[in-house]
């Protein structure tokens, strides 16, 4: 197999560190890996496997003879460089909201969507984390009963905010542990021992960009344009894994049991839904996990056809990285010199 040029831009950041470990845990074909941050972070030493590799300051010319660059800087960072890439040979795979509803760039999941994938995409978009683990399981539904609405929240780890978010946490824990007083700086309200119904800034009408993302990308990436979709996303005191309650309801009958295979037989998924033993996802199983879980899969008796279910996954991974890493694999073994 070709072996390629990699480029990661946002390298020291939470996701960029586990792009490090998901492209050598998959043994991604790589010739020569380029990790790339802004001038504060160069120099900085990085592990790959057991090489130590060093930090190089983003610049137009950094780009060069990159065949796949791995972006998750932040969607000015994106905005600026990613056609910059783009138009010096690269294939981007950019983690921001920058580029994902441009008509022309394709929003991926490859276990949902991979036909949307041609040799011809310059800038490629990886979804908003909670999207992502919430259209896995929405495929197989899909094809077996036909959505027709969803009501979804989300209960989101701090970690989806970056580290200074987990830092502010932990911190925050302590010092109420002992009585102390917190000052919040990376959140609006102090987040330890609380739930913020805030992701992102607010629109005119009331509901909260990361809202209208769910919305949005879903209908792109499931191809249902006039899909209803309802969203509330909400930030928790839980480090690494975003879980997601979902309220489907579908054209056609589907019980839990139909639910449940249809799900365990596609691939990212475990079902995990024996209320009787306790076994459920939780955020803390699914962290350092790739699959995303689902469980609490029940009937809902205020609609014809609705089921209610219960979806968990590790946000850096699934959520972020490994997303992005699938795509590039797509990528590779379709790859045209």
């Amino acid at each position: 197999m070709k072996k390629f040029n990699v480029a990661i831009i946002g390298a020291t950041g939470m996701v960029g560190r586990t792009f490090l470990s998901i492209l050598k845990e998959r043994n991604f074909p790589i010739s020569d890996l380029r990790l790339l941050a802004s001038a504060r972070s160069k120099g900085q030493k990085m592990q790959f496997g057991t090489e130590e590799m060093e930090v190089r300051e983003l610049t137009s010319d950094s780009l060069e003879d990159i065949d796949i660059a791995l972006f998750s800087a932040g969607g000015s960072i994106s905005q600026k460089y990613a056609p910059v890439a783009a138009e010096a040979g690269a294939t981007v795979i950019d983690n921001s909201s920058a580029w994902r509803m441009h008509d022309e760039v394709p929003l991926v999941v490859p276990e949902v969507n991979p036909h949307a994938l041609t040799p011809n995409n310059g800038i490629i978009a990886n979804p908003n984390c909670s999207t992502i683990q919430m259209v896995v399981p929405l495929r197989p539904l899909h094809e077996a009963a036909g959505l027709k609405r969803l009501v979804v929240s989300t209960y989101q780890a701090v970690s989806g905010k970056g580290k200074n978010a987990v830092e502010e946490m932990i911190s925050q824990t302590e010092q109420l542990s002992v009585g102390g007083l917190v000052t919040p700086q990376e959140f609006p309200h102090q987040i330890a021992f609380n739930a913020l119904p805030h992701i992102d800034v607010f629109l005119e009408d009331g509901y909260t960009k990361e809202e209208q993302k769910m919305v949005n990308e879903t209908r792109k990436i499931m191809e249902i344009p006039g899909l209803p979709v309802s969203a509330t996303c909400v930030r928790v005191a839980v480090r690494t894994g975003h879980c997601v309650s979902l309220n489907a309801e579908f054209e056609a009958s589907i019980t839990p049991s139909q639910a449940r295979r249809a799900l365990s037989g596609f691939p990212g998924i475990v079902v995990m839904d024996d209320p009787a033993k306790d076994s459920y996802p939780t955020p803390v199983f699914a962290e350092g996990r790739d699959e995303v879980f689902v469980g609490r899969i029940r009937k809902d008796p205020s609609v014809e056809n609705g089921l209610n279910l219960w979806i968990v996954s590790d946000n850096l991974r699934k959520g972020a990285a490994l997303n992005t890493v699938q795509i590039a694999e797509l990528l590779a073994e379709n790859w045209h010199d």
